[in-house]
């Protein structure tokens, strides 16, 4: 088991009950932000990375026919039993176990920065990608992870360019979860997408609800905490 995998297995309760915390986690400030982005469809879907299926439960109600994979086995027995997909696999994003072409939108939610060999998942998901189809990827904006690791009096020689593990503790409402991964500059998705043979149709850097509900992610209307990509598989 990668350590990736290993730090997600372990991790996996407090996951699952921080993102089913209604309102809680930022995803739920963004989530029509999201939705709008994805639109309304009905070919087959993948989410790669699917965690606890909250997003394979919104490309199910966008009209997707989905199936959701994650390595965690504890992961996919909770999107299953949320009914959050149409068919589910363990399954590592960098190994997965579709026929080439095989989705009209495959999804990497919040899970490149997680991956260590984030370039392999990167080839991957343009492998089951139908030509014609879309790759959406979704990843804390590397502004966000730099203000994160400056923040960090053990990371003070923090520099953008160069990717480093963030080892992240947080505390909220009860809740306490361990974020682990890796940040990284913008360059390293755009040129592995470039190298995944994937051509970029579009960057978004969403800003939060202005919901009172959301309140606490005020500060992300001034600076961006997520970056969305909408690519496309290229000859």
């Amino acid at each position: 088991m990668t350590q990736d995998i290993d730090h997600w297995t372990r991790k996996a309760s407090d996951w699952i009950a921080w993102a089913r915390a209604p309102g809680h986690d930022a995803f739920w400030a963004y989530r029509d932000a999201f939705v709008a982005l994805v639109g309304d469809g009905s070919g087959k879907a993948l989410d790669i990375g699917c965690g606890e299926g909250r997003v394979s439960r919104l490309l199910g109600a966008l009209g997707y026919d989905v199936t959701a994979c994650d390595p965690v086995p504890e992961m996919v027995a909770a999107a299953r039993g949320a009914g959050s997909a149409q068919a589910y696999h363990v399954a590592s994003a960098t190994d997965l176990p579709y026929p080439d072409g095989a989705f009209a939108l495959t999804l990497l939610y919040n899970c490149l920065m997680d991956i260590k060999d984030a370039e392999a998942a990167m080839a991957e998901a343009r492998r089951v990608t139908a030509p014609g189809g879309r790759v959406l990827v979704s990843i804390v904006h590397p502004i966000a992870d730099l203000m994160t690791t400056w923040q960090d009096p053990g990371q003070s020689d923090s520099d953008y360019f160069r990717s480093q593990v963030f080892d992240v503790v947080d505390e909220d409402a009860g809740l306490r979860m361990h974020f682990y991964g890796w940040a990284r500059p913008l360059s390293f998705y755009t040129e592995g997408l470039r190298s995944a043979r994937m051509t970029i149709n579009r960057i978004v850097e969403p800003r939060p609800s202005t919901h009172p509900a959301f309140s606490k992610q005020a500060r992300w209307h001034r600076v961006p905490l997520f970056l969305w990509i909408d690519a496309r598989p290229s000859r």
